[in-house]
């Protein structure tokens, strides 16, 4: 009999598809494969039936038969729902990680929206042109020329952006940034808003620079992909032309990254199964280490949590 699997995995979400079908499509798979190996022996009871006897005539004879509430047409599938939480989204154009809790893996999903952790993405962008939703497949509203930018000047530009936003960063953490506690946050690398914030870069380069396209990769905190494109929107503009967002993924989730995304091929119960146990360890560490000095009872919590899915 099969268990049902319970923590936390991560996917790839490819673009173009919207994240409640990535979730529906896990789940689906989940729910064959569980049906598939969870094989109950039928039950029996006795019936008394009639059968010939010696000498010619009928008489009742004890018999086991199967119960016909357990064949598999009236049963119907053992497993019918799971429940699967999603973490961060990523709306339909976005790709990349994508982060699903099933069984004790919803409460971990909140433990860590809880700790504010940093996501990484790739940004492609493309100078020259300027669009209504600031994406390359939307309307096209205005073609700049962009001869002029250089990657001095792009880098420039995203410098006043990291500083501007560090700014913010240190504004909403509410540290006072001359304290002992202050250093000790710093040296860990754990000062980050712990409330609600407006979305925080905190830290942009670019990766390549091919005009008129580039490439940035963005370390950011209460982002949308939207927010991420308008970015892009606005780089342009202050590089006195304009730009369209050509791809935005996702390449880490806090301590998920591309290497723990499952691909739509291993979206099976075996796979899934193992990406959990695999980042068990890293989950409970990320927990110390965030929320260790805030709540201990969390830890405690993922202990208690780790050791059923070992059970499991």
């Amino acid at each position: 009999m099969a268990a049902v699997p319970s923590g936390l995995f991560a996917v790839y979400k490819p673009a173009g598809v919207a994240w409640g079908c990535v979730r529906e499509a896990v789940e689906t798979k989940l729910l064959r494969d569980l049906n598939a190996a969870w094989v109950r022996a039928p039950r029996q009871h006795v019936r008394f039936l009639l059968a010939p006897g010696d000498s010619g005539d009928t008489r009742l004879v004890a018999t086991r038969v199967p119960v016909l509430a357990d064949h598999p047409l009236v049963r119907g599938p053992r497993f019918r729902r799971l429940k699967i939480g999603a973490g961060h989204r990523l709306d339909v154009k976005a790709s990349g990680v994508f982060v699903l809790g099933i069984g004790h893996g919803n409460k971990l999903l909140d433990d860590l929206y809880n700790c504010h952790l940093t996501r990484v993405y790739a940004v492609g962008g493309l100078f020259g042109k300027a669009t209504d939703d600031f994406s390359d497949t939307g309307k096209l509203v205005e073609k700049t020329t962009f001869d002029h930018i250089t990657r001095e000047k792009l880098d420039r530009i995203l410098a006043v952006i990291q500083g501007t936003n560090h700014k913010a960063l240190l504004m909403y953490s509410n540290i006072d940034m001359k304290t002992q506690e202050a250093y000790e946050l710093a040296v860990q690398g754990l000062i980050r808003p712990m409330g609600k914030s407006p979305p925080i870069i905190t830290g942009i380069r670019c990766l390549q620079f091919a005009p008129p396209e580039f490439q940035l990769e963005v370390h950011c905190l209460h982002e949308t992909q939207q927010y991420l494109r308008k970015i892009v929107h606005e780089i342009g503009l202050e590089l006195k032309s304009s730009a369209v967002c050509t791809q935005v993924r996702r390449t880490r989730d806090g301590v998920f990254t591309l290497d723990d995304a499952l691909l739509r091929t291993q979206w099976n119960l075996q796979s899934i199964q193992k990406a959990i146990w695999d980042c068990q360890l890293k989950v409970k560490t990320e927990l110390e280490k965030t929320l260790g000095h805030q709540d201990k009872s969390l830890l405690q919590t993922a202990d208690v949590e780790m050791a059923h899915a070992a059970d499991s």
